[in-house]
This record gives C-alpha cells, sequence and structure tokens, in this order.
C-alpha cells in the first residue's frame, strides 16, 4: 500500500508542480552559474547506493550558499526533485533521511534495522531537527555534534519509526511537514 500511495502522489506531485521545478532548476542555474541540479550519491534501503536529486543551492566555486539558495533551504523546495527519487522506488514520501556512506551503511545491530527502509523525503527526525544546519553552526566542532549526539538521536528516532510505522502514521508525518 506504501508503494501505491508513494507511486500516486509523486506522479501527482510531478504533473502538477512539474513546470515550476523546471522554473526553479532554471533559476537556480542562473544563480550559481551552473547547473541547477545537484546530484549526489547517498545509502538507499538494503545499504544501496543511489542518486539524490536536489535544487543546487550553493555557488559551486565559492561553495557558499546563494541568497536564493537560502530560501530554497528554508522553504525545503530544494528537496522537491526528490520527487523523481520517489516515483523511481529508490525513496519514499515518509521514511529515514538518506546519507552519505559512512553513516547509515556502518550501523552495528539492532540499529541497522534502517537499512530496510527506504529513505524518504521526510521523517519525524527531519522534523525534529529542521535546523540542523543552524545547530551544527552553533558548534566549535560540527562534525564531532553531529556524530555524538545528532546522529545518534536520529537513529533512535528511526528505529522508533520502524517499530511503529502504519499509514497514519506517516500521514501525520507528511502533514506536519507541510503545514
Amino acid at each position: 500500500m506504501k508503494r501505491i500511495f508513494d507511486l500516486l502522489l509523486s506522479l501527482v506531485g510531478l504533473l502538477a508542480i512539474g513546470w515550476l521545478l523546471l522554473l526553479f532548476w532554471i533559476v537556480a542555474s542562473i544563480d550559481t552559474r551552473s547547473n541547477g541540479l545537484f546530484v549526489q550519491e547517498r545509502i538507499g534501503q538494503w545499504g544501496k547506493v543511489f542518486r539524490i536529486y536536489k535544487l543546487k543551492t550553493m555557488h559551486p566555486v565559492t561553495a557558499k550558499i546563494s541568497r536564493l539558495g537560502l530560501l530554497l533551504r528554508k522553504t525545503k523546495i530544494d528537496e522537491l526533485p526528490q520527487l523523481w527519487n520517489v516515483l523511481k522506488g529508490e525513496m519514499s514520501f515518509v521514511g529515514p533521511r538518506p546519507d552519505v556512506a559512512g553513516y547509515y551503511d556502518v550501523l552495528q545491530g539492532e540499529a541497522r534495522k534502517i537499512l530496510e527502509l527506504k529513505p524518504g523525503i521526510t521523517s519525524a527526525a527531519s522534523l525534529k531537527y529542521h535546523n540542523e544546519e543552524w545547530l551544527l553552526a552553533q558548534q566549535d566542532n560540527p562534525l564531532h555534534y553531529n556524530d555524538t549526539v545528532l546522529f545518534p538521536d536520529k537513529v533512535r528516532m528511526n528505529l522508533e519509526y520502524y517499530y511503529h510505522r502504519s499509514f497514519f502514521g506517516d500521514i501525520r508525518i507528511i502533514w506536519k511537514t507541510v503545514f
């Protein structure tokens, strides 16, 4: 049922806002003076590597977030190209946010159950840490803080989701994400 929901909603979403994504891609391309689509390898279900799509928000040369990029990130519009990942079956609307290699793929024991789930566009953890960039910017050692505080809490929350996931629970998370 979840796959059918993901398939239908991503298809409807792409048909409804595809023109808007194209417009944002053009504007992001102009803003960053590069291809406005950001593509990166992430770890997906069963540890399989896939390419995630986002609108580019940083200038490739300066590695600084543009003003438009700040707006796209704050509103999460930069995440909308992931509707394509959902349509392809690489992601779901709700599930653990996919991470780069070196995090979920190296989990041990019970925590590896997270890899049984498709990564999602949104999750309870992404709602809790919607201001993650700000939190990390406040730290003297952001990588250490991420690895010892944020990531372990996300693992805990994602395991909670693993054991208690439901269709209506997903609807609640989507609702909280949108509103």
